[in-house]
């Protein structure tokens, strides 16, 4: 399952969507892009506006679909703040367990009110956006309910200013302390939002670290 970024405001449905699966595809992996509502928007049916845990919701709904489908390897893959959101789902009580997480430069933890990176950074408007930051921070140590249960790939950009590395680092720490399994990777010239198109770099090598990551965790 793949998951756009946009910051809970947008969907980035090209760079951090299509492509992404395009590419998996490429490797033999079935990829489903998810289209989920955002927190604190108005539905366009009834007027209502979507609560914070919304995009939650409309992940779950899918994973219901895929239940219908043969059982095969279930990796949750998010970039931006669609990391933060394949982070929450991996940490969901479903009856198709996920063997993986891949995550690229998300905001996962540090957005909270608690453990904001830069210190004294405001809130996230609108409410449900900060909200839902707040209910689920993801690798954070004493957050057990964030905490995922299965082997992890990161990728981040080390002078990310909308995305600093302390979420990462969060994250490795708390997972270390659980003894779980975490491969991350950290690149000095990758710009935020790099995907799989801003690769002038030496993180033009995430792609092929996430292949070996792939086959790793496959055929363990």
């Amino acid at each position: 399952m793949v998951y756009p970024g946009g910051g809970y405001l947008d969907l980035v449905h090209d760079k951090e969507g299509i492509e992404v699966a395009q590419w998996l595809a490429g490797l033999g992996i079935d990829a489903y892009v998810i289209t989920h509502r955002l927190p604190g928007t108005t539905d366009a049916r009834s007027g209502n506006i979507h609560p914070h845990d919304i995009a939650l919701q409309d992940g779950l709904t899918c994973l219901d679909y895929l239940s219908a489908l043969p059982s095969l390897p279930l990796f949750h893959f998010g970039l931006s703040s669609g990391g933060h959101l394949a982070g929450v789902m991996a940490c969901q009580n479903h009856s198709i367990r996920p063997a993986g997480l891949l995550m690229g430069y998300a905001p996962i933890n540090a957005n909270h009110r608690k453990y904001k990176a830069p210190a004294g950074k405001p809130d996230y408007p609108p409410v449900q956006k900060q909200d839902f930051y707040d209910a689920w921070p993801i690798g954070i140590a004493g957050e057990g309910h964030g905490v995922p249960k299965v082997p992890a790939f990161l990728v981040y950009a080390l002078h990310d200013q909308p995305v600093p590395i302390d979420h990462a680092l969060n994250f490795v720490k708390a997972i270390h302390s659980v003894g779980g399994d975490v491969e991350f990777h950290l690149f000095p010239q990758a710009p935020h939002g790099f995907a799989l198109r801003d690769l002038d770099g030496t993180h033009d090598q995430w792609p092929e670290l996430a292949t070996r990551w792939f086959d790793r965790i496959i055929n363990a």
